[in-house]
């Protein structure tokens, strides 16, 4: 009868543990197994519940915004045909270049600030900058490129759409992405300069809008009241604080600093990078998670880059360089140039414009002046291993004065070079010795002649032979007199440091 004392009991019915002695066990190794979760205090199960759903919610907010900045990033090809010989580099060690580019293009959110025929095919680099990050992150350049710069433009292919481009000559810089793409203006930075660019950043109109809004503005100074109808910027004289369209009209305006040309306009973003970087640095933004996701959220959807910093991980590499260098080590130059014969045009101020890159390749570091290069000249002592009478030697006068290619052309012949053209040259300030391939030795004797060092001698593919440029410090004498210096006295090419708090000086002449 169920439940007396003279029914089976369960172990007779073969329901328990001697029925089944594995599950005794398997109780006894449960319970050893999780001794705490058995007998631990309510509070250590109800905390270990709300770090679980704690570490849940911090790995699906990190891979949502991992997604939706990965999502935000464009790309395009780093180059458009040019020849790399330098290996990879690695973006979290090593000397790195970056590219940075501000398109003109009036496309989707960029169409308030004009008509898409304002910018043809890729756009046009209203701003272009080179990132130069030392391997030690002791140093940063930045470089400027004047957009009114005349350089010549490698052959470029669209690597959309396959399209050959033929090599520009004397063509602005800032139109070197518009036919194939952003990897030709790198390609033209590459030519330019000897440097091999690693990677390419490219920001529109609308970036810098939400990012100085996103840091909640940015200070400038302007020494007198700034009133330009063309770009909007409309600033009193002294210090305020920009963002939004007046942020963007301050980077833009062509009219409103110095004598209304771009030198004026690159001073001006120079000094607004330099207080934005002060900004960033003084209050920890760089090292604040959430300021900075917001700040990556800003820019990365306003953004194209190479295939190598194609991931929100490349682009931390990157700002974890940035965020522990000393502003004061941050330095702003802009390229040697010298008004081109079209006088809103510039051209590279030669010969420094060349020593100033041959620095730049050997240090990352430009506080110090470089040292004056060893010539290697022979002496004009030394037997020439060739017949002076028979080498092409064209003497170009860009000395500013009528006929002074008559005396220095007396002054070769005397030394044996007869074989001699002259013509007249676009005004310089210092002469420089040309030759083209195989003619290395008699440019190196021309330069002897003149006591030229090797940093005035230079191989070009335009000529034949030698040319020997003589420059306003040519004007006179048997020799050129280098005028003198107008730069610092410590001789250093860097304009401003990110320390420096400049006020941009008003365009007098209105606008």
């Amino acid at each position: 009868m169920l439940g007396s004392k003279n029914s089976p009991s369960p172990d007779q019915h073969g329901s328990g543990p001697a029925a089944y002695p594995g599950q005794g066990k398997l109780v006894a190794v449960s319970s050893r197994r999780f001794p705490r979760l058995r007998g631990a205090p309510r509070w250590i199960r109800i905390v270990t519940a709300a770090v679980s759903l704690l570490l849940l919610g911090v790995l699906a907010f990190g891979g949502y915004w991992a997604w939706r900045l990965q999502s935000n990033i464009s790309t395009s090809d780093l180059t458009a045909g040019g020849q790399r010989s330098e290996g990879s580099v690695d973006d979290s060690k090593d000397r790195l270049q970056i590219l940075v580019l501000g398109s003109d293009t009036r496309s989707g959110s960029d169409s308030q600030y004009g008509t898409v025929d304002q910018s043809s095919g890729y756009g046009q680099s209203d701003v272009m900058m080179l990132l130069d990050i030392s391997a030690d992150n002791k140093h940063v350049n930045v470089i400027s490129f004047p957009r009114d710069l005349l350089v010549d433009i490698p052959a470029c292919t669209d690597k959309k759409t396959n399209q050959n481009y033929p090599e520009q000559k004397e063509a602005m810089i800032n139109s070197a992405m518009a036919q194939a793409g952003i990897g030709c203006a790198v390609d033209t930075v590459n030519k330019l300069t000897g440097l091999e660019v690693d990677h390419f950043m490219m920001a529109d109109f609308n970036a810098v809008k939400e990012l100085s809004n996103a840091v909640g503005g940015v200070d400038v100074c302007v020494s007198a009241a700034v009133d330009d109808p063309e770009s909007g910027l409309h600033l009193p004289a002294g210090t305020s604080q920009v963002k939004g369209d007046q942020a963007l009209a301050f980077l833009r305006t062509r009219h409103a600093f110095a004598n209304g040309g771009d030198l004026g306009r690159i001073k001006a973003q120079q000094g607004f990078l330099a207080s934005l970087s002060r900004k960033l640095k003084s209050e920890g933004t760089l090292g604040d998670p959430q300021k900075m996701l917001t700040i990556a959220d800003t820019v990365t959807k306003n953004l194209t880059v190479d295939s190598g910093l194609a991931s929100v991980p490349s682009l931390l590499t990157i700002a974890n360089r940035l965020k522990n260098i000393d502003p004061a080590n941050v330095n702003f130059i802009t390229v040697p140039t010298v008004p081109a014969s079209d006088p809103n045009r510039l051209t590279l101020d030669q010969p420094a414009a060349a020593n100033f890159f041959a620095e730049l390749r050997n240090s990352a570091d430009l506080s110090q002046p470089a040292p004056a290069a060893p010539s290697n000249a022979p002496s004009t002592t030394a037997p020439a291993a060739y017949n002076k009478a028979l080498q092409p030697v064209t003497i170009a006068n860009g000395t500013g004065l009528t006929g002074r290619s008559t005396a220095i052309a007396g002054l070769l012949s005397d030394a044996g070079f007869t074989k001699l053209t002259r013509v007249q040259a676009q005004a310089r300030p210092e002469t420089m010795v040309y030759f083209s391939a195989g003619f290395d030795d008699v440019a190196a004797d021309v330069a002897a002649m003149f006591g030229l060092p090797a940093s005035s001698v230079q191989q070009v593919a335009n000529i034949h032979g030698v040319e020997l440029y003589a420059g306003a410090d040519f004007a006179s004498g048997t020799k050129p007199v280098p005028a003198p210096s107008s730069a610092d006295s410590s001789g250093s090419v860097v304009a401003q440091t990110g320390s420096d708090q400049t006020c941009q000086s008003a365009n007098p002449a209105g606008y």
